[in-house]
């Protein structure tokens, strides 16, 4: 029994469509890859336009980097030039501080040279006035002159606080103080007594008995006595006694001669030895002025030596001469004229600026 043999089938045996298993994604595969083209497509044109659209910011932001970078340099430049202007005007502003510097101390250079010269020319002023004053004391022989100029210079001194010239205004005060003080010869007293004297001098009697003869005999004759014959006729016995004995003591003087060589001087030696009196008086007067206080005082002693010899002095005008001859002799100090030197010497101080 045999039985048929199964048949293989071939491999070129075609099976018909109906019988064939065909996968899903071949059926779909041209419309997958349609879509893929489409996605790469739109993928592409994605890109390009962002390519595009970059590539456009790209060059804008080249352009406003090129716009920027040239208005950089433009305002590079312009800081720059700004910066220029600005150090030029800062160095201009220097030089016009550096000029108002200079100036203010040009001013206060003059203003202190101002000061100075009005303090300089305030102590010129007053080292004159003090030794014209001092010139004027030992001319006229009182301090007065010099008293004056120093009060004088301390108000003026005091209307300038200036401590340079504190030492000025010290020394002042000192020789203010030392003149109050000091013990000096009135010389304007002493020439007016002097002057006095001179004309007492001139009116004084001598002691020579010509003048006093004459005196005697103009009395005499000022009073005439009755004649002998009225005395006879009028019989007038009762005064007969006195008028002799008038008579008598008319015609003989007896006195006392305390200076025989003064009564017996001649007019002529009478008028010379008033007239050296007066001279001498006049020498004791110029010893005053130039102040040679011995000379004057030395003239003095001969002077009162001539008066006492051969002048009448015990009448009211001799007695006021001898008064007036003491008194000058004993207001004659032996005393030098205080000077003005410590103010002098502050004043040369100042003036130099040390």
């Amino acid at each position: 029994m045999s039985s048929a043999p199964d048949k293989d089938p071939s491999p070129f045996t075609a099976t018909p469509p109906s019988t064939m298993h065909t996968p899903w994604w071949r059926q779909r595969l041209p419309w997958l890859t349609l879509v893929l083209v489409v996605l790469c497509a739109l993928a592409c044109l994605q890109l390009w336009i962002k390519l595009s659209t970059i590539q456009e910011q790209l060059a804008r932001q080249s352009a406003d980097a090129t716009q920027l970078s040239l208005q950089a340099n433009s305002l590079a430049k312009r800081a720059e030039e700004i910066t220029q202007e600005t150090a030029a005007k800062v160095t201009l502003l220097d030089l016009r501080l550096n000029e108002v510097a200079l100036q203010r101390t040009q001013l206060e250079e003059l203003i202190q040279s101002l000061s100075r010269s009005r303090d300089e020319n305030l102590v010129v002023d007053i080292e004159s006035a003090l030794g014209l004053a001092q010139q004027q004391a030992e001319l006229t022989g009182s301090v007065q002159p010099m008293l004056a100029a120093l009060q004088t210079a301390q108000k003026r001194l005091a209307k300038v606080p200036q401590p340079r010239l504190a030492p000025v205004m010290r020394a002042i005060q000192h020789d203010i103080e030392r003149l109050q003080s000091a013990s000096t010869t009135d010389i304007p007293g002493l020439l007016i007594r002097l002057d006095e004297l001179v004309v007492l001098v001139e009116n004084l009697s001598m002691l020579n008995a010509v003048g006093n003869a004459n005196r005697s005999a103009q009395n005499l004759q000022s009073k005439p006595l009755p004649t002998w014959p009225l005395i006879w006729q009028n019989k007038d016995w009762s005064g007969l006694g006195q008028r002799v004995w008038a008579e008598l003591s008319g015609l003989v003087r007896v006195s006392r001669i305390e200076q025989p060589d003064a009564v017996m001087l001649s007019p002529e030696q009478g008028f010379f030895v008033r007239e050296n009196l007066k001279l001498r008086l006049l020498n004791a007067r110029l010893g005053l002025l130039s102040r040679q206080m011995s000379s004057a005082r030395n003239d003095l002693a001969l002077a009162e030596r001539e008066l006492l010899q051969f002048f009448d002095l015990n009448n009211r005008q001799g007695q006021s001469a001898k008064i007036l001859m003491k008194q000058v002799q004993s207001q004659i100090l032996q005393t030098d004229m205080p000077r003005l030197d410590s103010s002098l010497s502050a004043l040369a101080t100042a003036a130099a600026g040390r």
